[in-house]
C-alpha cells in the first residue's frame, strides 16, 4: 500500500474532512449529544449528511465540528434554529472576511510589467 495507491477499507480518505466516516451514533457519541440533536441540525438545514446505499446517515469530520459549534451554542441556552442560523452566519461571514483578504492583498501587489 503506497500514498499514491491507497487500499483498504477507507480508500484513501482517512485524511479527508469531507469524507462520511461516522454513523449517526458514532457521531453523536463524539459529540456527546443524541441523535435526535443531529436530525435537527439537519431539519434546520446546517448540515446535510450524506446516505449510505442503505440509506444511514453518514457524517464527515467537517460536519462534525460545525455539529460541535452549534451544541456549544444550544448548550448556552440557544434554541437549535437560532444556533444553527448563527453558525451559518459565522461561516458566511468568515468567508467573506477571506475573500476581501485575498482581494486586499492582490490590489496592494505591484502589477506585473510587460516588456515589449
Amino acid at each position: 500500500m503506497t500514498a499514491e495507491n491507497p487500499t483498504g477499507p477507507l480508500g484513501g480518505h482517512l485524511d479527508d474532512d469531507d469524507y462520511p466516516a461516522y454513523t449517526m451514533g458514532r457521531a453523536a457519541e463524539m459529540l456527546g449529544t443524541t441523535p435526535g440533536f443531529l436530525r435537527a441540525i439537519g431539519e434546520a438545514r446546517l448540515i446535510t449528511p450524506l446516505r449510505s446505499e442503505g440509506g444511514h446517515r453518514r457524517y464527515s469530520r467537517y460536519q462534525l465540528r460545525i455539529a460541535a459549534r452549534a451544541r456549544e451554542l444550544v448548550d448556552q441556552g440557544t434554541p437549535v434554529e437560532a444556533a444553527c442560523r448563527i453558525v451559518i452566519l459565522e461561516d458566511q461571514l468568515e468567508e467573506a472576511q477571506r475573500l476581501n483578504a485575498e482581494y486586499r492583498r492582490a490590489a496592494e501587489s505591484p502589477a506585473p510589467s510587460t516588456a515589449v
